[in-house]
């Protein structure tokens, strides 16, 4: 993996606490999609929301190893999943549920932008050129997760820009989302 010479012990220990955060959100994701995959029902809408949510998840796996190897590159320890993630506040906010097919979907959604926006504010944060590069192109992964998501809306008949807004950023953000 990548070297990260002549960093300072500060700057490694930065890196390290934002990779956490990232990390923390993928984990948050993955265990998401396995408890709401466990509640979709065999409809049309629950099996096309189950087979993109096991395509996400790999992916989250996959984004979970990378920084798991790179916070331990930097001689840190990454997080580990808890046994259960708090999903109240996007509830409250209507931004999805685990109360039907079609609010799964825009919880993961949700989800989805909430990783991609927060993987753009996170990389300018870190020190290591290597792991902006990293964050980057992870965030590039998530914003593609929720493109897909929209896609499937419009599939499923419930038509929706795909792109609503040419950026995705924190500012952006409620663009990105489908409201319960």
């Amino acid at each position: 993996m990548a070297t990260f010479q002549g960093m300072s012990d500060a700057d490694k220990l930065i890196d390290i606490e934002v990779l956490n955060r990232a990390l923390f959100f993928e984990l948050r994701g993955i265990w998401t999609y396995r408890i709401a995959g466990d509640k979709l029902t065999a409809s049309q809408v629950g099996k096309a929301v189950l087979e993109l949510a096991g395509q996400n998840r790999a992916d989250h796996e996959k984004h979970q190893n990378l920084l798991g190897d790179a916070i331990r590159d930097l001689g840190g320890t990454p997080i580990r999943m808890e046994r259960e993630y708090d999903l109240s506040a996007l509830i409250r906010r209507g931004e999805g549920n685990i109360d039907s097919d079609v609010n799964i979907a825009k919880l993961a959604l949700a989800l989805e932008v909430g990783a991609a926006v927060g993987y753009v504010s996170d990389s300018s944060k870190l020190r290591s050129p290597y792991l902006v590069d990293l964050e980057a192109g992870i965030a590039c992964v998530e914003a593609i997760h929720a493109a897909r998501i929209r896609d499937a809306f419009n599939d499923l008949g419930i038509k929706i820009p795909v792109v609503p807004n040419p950026v995705m950023n924190t500012s952006s953000r409620n663009d990105w989302i489908v409201k319960v």
